[in-house]
């Protein structure tokens, strides 16, 4: 039985690695050395050098896609839960600050962007998530980066978040003592008799490199044939073994937990016993169980024809999580490797304007035999270009230096083409690096910038799904495994930040479990925020300009805090002449008091002009109404006279309320002012009457 796992694994590796993860490293491989500069093959520089012309490297791709990560590090993820079926708001809270733990714990910011790098360069970068019991007993969330040559992926899948993958190998390298300490002195001993190159499932082989570590791109299968160490104990002690992990979906009968009401499943953990089962099932009564047939994760470990693991994973997912920049149908690009054409183009056209400019300078000589005095041919061959050459001739006209070739016109236009087809094709213009010219308008490299980010923007939207794919993976973690009492540290990052202690899954007296951790569905919510040093850059700018530029009135003390200032604490302090807690509370309320009374003041303000404003407007009308009345009076028409007679009453009776309502707002506007006057001028509590309330 288990001669035919390891078979399986071997037989499926092989299967893996010639179907296209052998051409994916070569590809990789490529690409990292023109990342790191090594961008000339051995072949071209040996024969370079025979005919002694330059091969210069002018590495443009590191430049670049420094930049390209640049944009992740400054646009950080933030990742939190938010209640779906039957998930509580304070439980979503609560998984929200789990999660940051965790990313503390396993300092996930630079593990993202290891993870990141890996993806651009080579164009596949893998997270795993799973459970580690190093530092708990109970068990914490570990996250690492792998290294993208060792991860297999299933060469007849095509989706991004592998839910259609049938499997996934790591191959890795382990030491003896290593798989002791994980499988058991018994494993070792066993693993210590076979030879390096023992595989009857030719699992050896050269296409494994050991490129992700110090040592150089040497295949292991040449350097395993040296011998390194005098003695066979030393050599079986740092001796490494290939070890695949292999985790592949397996047809199975599953058995759910089912919610009676909506209809919704859950799988049962298979660590569950039937009588942890039913216990759930009794505090649940909408809760029933049902089989049927579905995939289950299996989990196999081996070492050539050796098992060291074989069971059903203890997860529901793969725990490894892959990110790829530009993904198509199972293809996976990266940036670097579109670069590579341009870059070769520029160094070829670099090194030969270089060998052009070096001909010029030492283009030969044409002399008549016997005609040299003070060298032979061989010496003004050697120094007929150096600076202060002198040759003693016969005649004068026996000695003529060889006119050079001219450089071809537009050979350095090559070179420009080259450097702008990188730019164009990994979308880093001059505005990303910071080059661009100087007599460009502000506004215009701003509008340039923020238009340059678009070009990525594709990958950073894959690089935001593996974030929540990596969050899906442990909040399925948590709501399996974190099923007893923690209490969750979060530390404060910044200057002045507090830390910050949760607790879950908690008993209260009443016999109900606080922030239960296990119950409820909730849904993945991941945003980017700037990189905190640049985002506290900017509140601070903005700060100071709404103040200064646009006259808004924003204390000192809110500048201050907004600022790096290493000691902004005691300068708030002595801002605040060391005043008490209550006393700062207090000033808090008086500026809230005042603020209401300024606004009550200026409403009434404004309904005394109204006011005021509509008795003039009637007043005119009584005067017009009167000179009206003066004109009739001298005639004889009785009916007009009565008519404004009428109206004239009127008036009175308006102008009589309008006084009326003047009055009330005249009243209101003299209490506003009191209420503001006695808000400011009312005394603060002395400290001693502080200190008293204290000691009382």
């Amino acid at each position: 039985m288990t001669t035919d796992v390891a078979r399986e694994a071997a037989y499926r590796y092989s299967y893996m690695r010639d179907a296209g993860h052998l051409d994916f490293i070569h590809k990789a491989r490529k690409c990292e050395d023109f990342f790191a500069g090594v961008q000339w093959d051995n072949t071209d520089l040996v024969k370079l050098r025979s005919q002694r012309r330059p091969a210069l490297t002018i590495n443009k791709i590191m430049n670049t896609i420094s930049n390209v990560a640049g944009e992740q590090l400054f646009n950080r993820s933030m990742v939190s839960y938010r209640p779906a079926k039957d998930g509580a708001e304070e439980t979503a809270d609560a998984l929200t600050k789990v999660f940051m733990q965790i990313s503390q714990n396993n300092r996930l910011p630079w593990i993202r962007s290891n993870m990141f790098l890996d993806g651009i360069i080579t164009s596949r970068g893998f997270y795993d998530v799973r459970l580690d019991f190093d530092d708990s007993m109970r068990g914490e969330v570990k996250i690492c980066a792998l290294p993208p040559n060792s991860v297999l992926l299933d060469p007849d899948a095509a989706d991004y978040d592998g839910k259609d993958w049938l499997d996934v190998t790591v191959s890795r390298w382990l030491p003896l003592d290593m798989i002791e300490m994980l499988y058991g002195k018994k494993v070792r001993l066993e693993l210590q008799g076979v030879p390096d190159d023992y595989s009857p499932y030719d699992c050896i082989d050269s296409g494994d490199w050991i490129t992700d570590r110090f040592a150089n791109n040497t295949p292991y299968d040449q350097l395993k044939t040296q011998s390194y160490y005098p003695a066979d104990e030393a050599g079986n002690k740092f001796r490494r073994v290939r070890v695949l992990d292999r985790q592949y979906k397996e047809l199975s009968v599953l058995e759910y937990f089912v919610d009676t009401k909506t209809g919704d499943m859950r799988e049962i953990p298979t660590t569950w016993e039937r009588e942890q089962t039913a216990e759930f099932l009794r505090q649940n009564d909408n809760l029933g169980t049902i089989k049927r047939k579905g995939y289950k994760i299996g989990w196999s470990v081996t070492a050539g024809n050796i098992v060291l693991h074989d069971k059903t994973s203890p997860y529901e997912h793969f725990t490894v999580v892959p990110f790829f920049p530009h993904f198509r149908r199972g293809r996976t690009i990266g940036i670097v490797e579109n670069l590579i054409g341009p870059q070769e183009l520029l160094n070829k056209a670099r090194s030969q304007e270089l060998h052009v400019l070096n001909t010029t300078a030492n283009s030969g000589w044409i002399v008549e035999q016997g005609n040299m005095k003070n060298m032979d041919d061989e010496d003004l061959r050697d120094q007929g270009s150096e600076t202060g050459f002198v040759a003693v001739v016969e005649r004068k006209d026996g000695l003529e230096k060889i006119t050079p070739n001219q450089i071809p016109t537009g050979i350095d236009r090559i070179g420009y083409k080259a450097e702008e087809d990188i730019k164009n094709i990994s979308g880093v213009s001059d505005y990303q690096t910071g080059f661009a010219r100087e007599d460009v308008a502000a506004k215009a490299v701003q509008f340039n910038q923020a238009r340059g980010t678009t070009n990525l923007a594709p990958v950073l939207d894959n690089l935001n799904r593996t974030d929540t794919l990596l969050a899906e993976r442990v909040l399925s973690i948590v709501q399996r495994f974190y099923s007893e009492p923690r209490l969750i540290n979060i530390t404060g990052t910044g200057l002045g930040a507090q830390d910050e202690q949760v607790v879950v899954n908690q008993i209260t007296p009443e016999g109900t479990i606080l922030n239960d951790l296990t119950l409820g569905e909730y849904s993945v919510n991941v945003t980017s925020e700037p990189e905190r040093d640049n985002y506290e850059d900017s509140q601070f700018d903005q700060a100071v300009r709404l103040k200064t530029e646009v006259g808004i009135d924003i204390p000192d003390s809110v500048i201050i805090e907004t600022s790096k200032l290493r000691n902004k604490q005691e300068i708030l302090a002595t801002m605040n002449g060391n005043k008490t807690d209550e006393q700062i509370k207090f000033e808090e309320e008086l500026d809230r008091r005042n603020s209401v009374a300024d606004l009550l003041l200026k409403e009434a303000q404004a309904k005394d002009k109204d006011a005021d404003a509509n008795l003039k407007s009637i007043r005119a009308g009584k005067e017009s109404i009167e000179a009206q009345q003066a004109a009739i009076e001298n005639k004889s028409d009785v009916s007009p006279e009565v008519m404004l007679e009428m109206k004239l009453k009127a008036y009175e009776i308006a102008v009589q309320a309008a006084e009326d309502r003047r009055t009330e707002t005249l009243k209101h506007v003299q209490k506003m002012k009191e209420i503001k006057l006695s808000a400011a001028t009312k005394a603060l509590p002395s400290p001693n009457e502080g200190a008293k309330k204290d000691a009382a």
